[in-house]
């Protein structure tokens, strides 16, 4: 059963039948965690890096945001059983779509925001396919864990 994960959305999930997946990043991240013991698996699809932007917004919606939807995702995770030493992570998206020329940088402020808070927090990236100019699509399966990224252009392929 596929769930779909908008954008400035997440999900997390330990049902066995679940498929997360979530469309169009662009200058968008994609962040997908997987815990391979417990079996539990979420996406988060944020568009912006910092809630300081509109405080209002990032009340209302975490998701929207790097520094709030992160954390959110890991903790919806942890209370389906998930450990952070076992926890894995796919990072997608980040970037140059409708800023060809590079003037906010929004793709390379997200995927930096995401780096920071991971180097704070100790963890590392498992997966990463971030920048450029392309779309990207991520597929997290919660039974096995198994991930495929999809390239605007190009079919899906497993990570």
């Amino acid at each position: 059963m596929e769930i779909i994960i908008g954008v400035a959305d997440m999900k997390v999930s330990n049902d066995s039948e679940a498929v997360l997946i979530t469309y169009s990043l662009g200058s968008c991240i994609g962040l997908g965690i997987y815990d391979s013991i417990e079996k539990v698996g979420g996406l988060l699809h944020y568009m912006l890096p910092e809630s300081s932007l509109d405080t209002v917004k990032a009340k209302n919606n975490p998701c929207m945001f790097a520094d709030t939807g992160i954390p959110l995702l890991f903790k919806e995770a942890y209370k389906l059983g998930a450990k952070k030493h076992s926890i894995k992570t796919i990072v997608v998206g980040g970037s140059q779509i409708l800023d060809q020329k590079g003037f906010f940088n929004i793709g390379e402020r997200n995927f930096t925001a995401l780096r920071k808070m991971f180097w704070r927090n100790n963890m590392m990236i498992s997966y990463q396919h971030v920048g450029g100019n392309v779309n990207r699509t991520i597929k997290l399966e919660i039974k096995s864990g198994q991930a495929w990224l999809k390239i605007s252009g190009s079919g899906y392929q497993r990570i």
